[in-house]
């Protein structure tokens, strides 16, 4: 048996964290065996649902490299489907009409209310000749459902989980006007795509025990059910904005990388003994529905913002300024020239040691991508002053008369000024970081002037000796 998952969110928002999450936990074990992931959007609520949520939750998948197979499936276009499976029921005696009006629905539930029962349809027309119904009301259809009994579900997280059936209503299946409802929707569409395994919040259990009663009444097999834990933020309260909860495109404007957001949320619920970093490949090799904790993760952005420096210090140098470009681009507001591309990959090593995002590393990398005279910054200035901008007019000769232009060579050049006039170290480095970037703080010294090569490195000299 190919086993199939899915993911199937609303349009009606942004792709958070939590649904990533779903996502990513529904894509990895479709992978590790390998079977097949669907991606559905589940858009019948027309009232909310926007081009623009979906097209954010597409390019959330894409930007998360949770590559889905075949067609997106759209739940609103299978409408005349969804209804033909509850016509289909009320013909088997599976579900029957309701004529119930609005009003005598409210009245209802009110009378439940003061007599302190639970809110449930009661079945009037469960077993009513559909004669006896009042002129001009449409019905709905409901599902009769087992009245005895109780519906149990073996979830593969949550484990053995009992409703009794008289503490489930009789469902609406098909609305008056013809619509069908979320439940129906979602049964005969995961059951139309094969779904074996379906994997989902811990919110969506109770729902479980009804759509299972659909899946008995059509004779269809259920799908393994496995419920996850919600995500939590920091004060055990369930994530939300007010934890500063954002959209997965959020997070890649804030510069974290796919790689890193998908080990992070690997971690948020799912483990491997106590291991935090783990490659996307091992992900796959590894990820068992069975290792999902029954606890609710909290979500740390602190943690979140570590690994990511973790995967950018360990990331190959061409893909992070593939990654980074963008952002320098945005603050420089222009393209690189070659030459400057030439020398963010030539410092990219010393780069990436201190960025924890690509926001980071694009400032970081801005020094080297200025056209001269470079700006410099307040700081940088005051390190450039009287007998700092004399050392820099001294040490440029030496510097040109290099033979080999390396990180060594400049060292060694400079460690002989340095013995040769008697100062410190010091205070002829200091001046020349500020020549060479602009500013107080950089990557190594000698390292830098290998990344900026002898023509930039001499003219910024000269620059900062005018």
């Amino acid at each position: 048996m190919t086993i199939v998952t899915r993911f199937a969110p609303s349009p009606t928002g942004f792709l958070h964290i939590g649904g990533a999450r779903t996502a990513l936990f529904n894509w990895l074990y479709s992978r590790h065996v390998g079977g097949v992931f669907r991606l559905r959007i589940e858009d019948t609520d027309r009232a909310r649902s926007t081009p623009e949520a979906t097209q954010a939750i597409l390019d959330g998948l894409r930007w998360l490299e949770l590559d889905w197979d075949g067609e997106v499936v759209y739940q609103f276009a299978r409408m005349a489907r969804h209804a033909e499976v509850a016509r289909e029921m009320l013909a088997k005696g599976h579900a029957y009409h309701a004529y119930e009006t609005p009003d005598e629905l409210a009245r209802m539930r009110e009378e439940q209310k003061k007599a302190g029962k639970s809110i449930r349809y009661e079945g009037h027309w469960r077993d009513r000749d559909p004669k006896d119904a009042p002129p001009g009301v449409k019905p709905v259809i409901r599902l009769k459902a087992p009245a005895t009994g109780e519906t149990v579900v073996e979830d593969l997280v949550q484990g053995t989980v009992r409703v009794a059936n008289e503490q489930l209503d009789d469902m609406v299946l098909l609305r008056a006007d013809g619509t069908p409802t979320y439940m129906l929707s979602v049964v005969v569409d995961d059951h139309d795509m094969g779904v074996t395994h379906i994997i989902r919040g811990d919110d969506h259990l109770t729902n479980a025990f009804r759509q299972s009663q659909i899946y008995v009444a059509m004779g269809w097999e259920i799908p393994r059910f496995a419920h996850i834990p919600l995500i939590h933020g920091a004060d055990g309260a369930k994530l939300s904005k007010r934890h500063g909860a954002l959209g997965i495109g959020e997070y890649e404007k804030m510069g974290f990388l796919p790689a890193a957001m998908r080990n992070y949320l690997l971690r948020l619920g799912w483990g491997h003994g106590d291991v935090d970093i783990i490659s996307t490949e091992d992900s796959v090799k590894l990820f068992e529905i069975g290792d999902i904790g029954r606890a609710p993760s909290r979500f740390d952005l602190a943690k979140l913002t570590n690994m990511n420096g973790h995967y950018i210090r360990a990331g190959d140098d061409a893909n992070l300024l593939a990654c980074a470009e963008p952002f320098i681009v945005q603050k420089l507001g222009r393209p690189l020239t070659a030459p400057q591309h030439g020398r963010v990959l030539r410092g990219m090593a010393g780069l990436k040691q201190r960025a924890k995002t690509l926001v980071e590393l694009a400032d970081a990398a801005l020094f080297y991508c200025h056209e001269r005279p470079i700006p410099v910054a307040d700081k940088a200035k005051a390190l450039l002053g009287g007998v700092g901008r004399e050392h820099i007019r001294a040490l440029a000769p030496a510097f040109a008369g290099l033979g080999e232009w390396s990180e060594g060579a400049a060292e060694a050049a400079l460690r002989a000024y340095v013995e040769k006039s008697g100062v410190k170290m010091g205070e002829v480095a200091q001046p020349l970081r500020a020549a060479l970037t602009g500013q107080a703080q950089s990557p190594g010294l000698f390292e830098v002037m290998a990344a900026l090569g002898r023509e930039e490195t001499l003219g910024r000299l000269a620059d900062a000796a005018k």
